[in-house]
Order: structure tokens, then C-alpha cells, then sequence
């Protein structure tokens, strides 16, 4: 858990109703907020939690120009999850959600669902009319594929044997130009 510069919970140690704020600009501190979320999500690789830190560290240092666009949720106490997304190069209006990564200790309480919404409204309001997403066809990654799903988007192609024999890359794509994203 990556604790805010801001109060702590109640005494009695309950917590109030979850109050989401969504944050786009980066902060130094960032790159150690990405590294513990990827981290600790159970998910990813220590070469993946390094190129996720990468990429907030590319965009730190160039800006839009990076490509790279980030948007965080907190509460008022700390960083629950965070999405990266961006412009695919070569195309007029299709993006990339390269990373959304949510505490896993607070997974399942829609979160992500809020998260990827906003994300997707962020990504319509840059022109973009198709989000597309990849993610490992390993049984451990079921649960983001139904999520995916949930979420609107449609599997579009799964490439054999991508990342190691019998693991392959599963790639989902949602339109955007329907209107903006709600969470159900």
C-alpha cells in the first residue's frame, strides 16, 4: 500500500466509504508506486514490473511526446491502481492499454471496472475509436480475460506459442466511438 501525504484512517482503524480520485499527472514517486503495485499483483515477471517502471519513466522525462499516458486512482489515503495507455504509432485512431494493475487486496470492488471506464473516456476524448489489450492465455490470467470481457471488449486474435511454448498472447479490442464508457 503506497500511503498519500494525507490523513490516516479513523482511530478505531475503520475506513470510511472508498472516495476514488483519478489523477493523470506523474510524480517522481511514481516509478516506486508502479514498481509496487506490479510487484505485488502476483501477476508479472521482475523484467515486467521493470518495463512497466520504464514506462513512467520514459514519459517523466518526454511528456506527451513519450506516447505513454497514465492515469492513477487513489482514495484520500493512498494509490489503489493505475492504467497506461497510448496511441498506437502508425495508426489514425487506435490505442493501446499497455498496463492496469489494481492492489490486489482490493480487487473485485470495481475498481478496476471505474478505472478502465475513465481510461477509455480519457483515450475517446484523444480521438481514439479502438482500445486494444493483450494479455497470456495461462490459466492465472482467466480472471483478467472474464474482466476484459465484462468490460465490453471482444477477443479479436490469439497468437500461439507468443511468449513461451504453449503460452500465447490473447488480444482483445473494444470500440470507442459508441459513446462514453459507464460502469455497470
Amino acid at each position: 500500500m503506497i500511503l498519500l501525504d494525507k490523513a490516516v484512517p479513523k482511530k478505531d482503524g475503520a475506513r470510511p466509504p472508498l472516495t476514488l480520485i483519478f489523477r493523470k499527472t506523474l510524480k517522481k514517486q511514481d516509478e516506486d508506486v508502479v514498481r509496487m503495485l506490479t510487484k505485488d499483483s502476483g501477476f508479472f515477471s521482475a523484467e515486467e514490473v521493470e518495463i512497466a517502471v520504464e514506462l513512467v519513466t520514459e514519459r517523466l522525462a518526454k511528456g506527451p511526446a513519450s506516447g505513454y499516458h497514465f492515469v492513477f486512482v487513489e482514495d484520500e489515503y493512498r494509490v489503489l491502481g493505475y492504467s497506461c495507455y497510448g496511441p498506437i504509432p502508425g495508426t489514425k485512431s487506435s490505442f493501446d492499454l499497455y498496463w492496469i494493475v489494481v492492489d490486489r487486496k482490493l480487487r473485485n470492488q470495481a475498481i478496476g471496472k471505474r478505472l478502465l471506464a475513465h481510461t477509455e473516456n480519457l483515450a475517446r476524448e484523444m480521438k481514439s475509436t479502438r482500445m486494444y489489450v493483450d494479455t497470456s492465455s495461462r490459466m492465472q490470467y482467466a480472471p483478467t480475460r472474464a474482466f476484459y470481457k465484462s468490460c465490453g471488449y471482444e477477443e479479436e486474435a490469439v497468437l500461439k506459442n507468443f511468449y513461451k511454448p504453449g503460452e500465447h498472447k490473447v488480444i482483445f479490442a473494444k470500440r470507442l466511438d459508441r459513446g462514453p464508457a459507464m460502469v455497470k
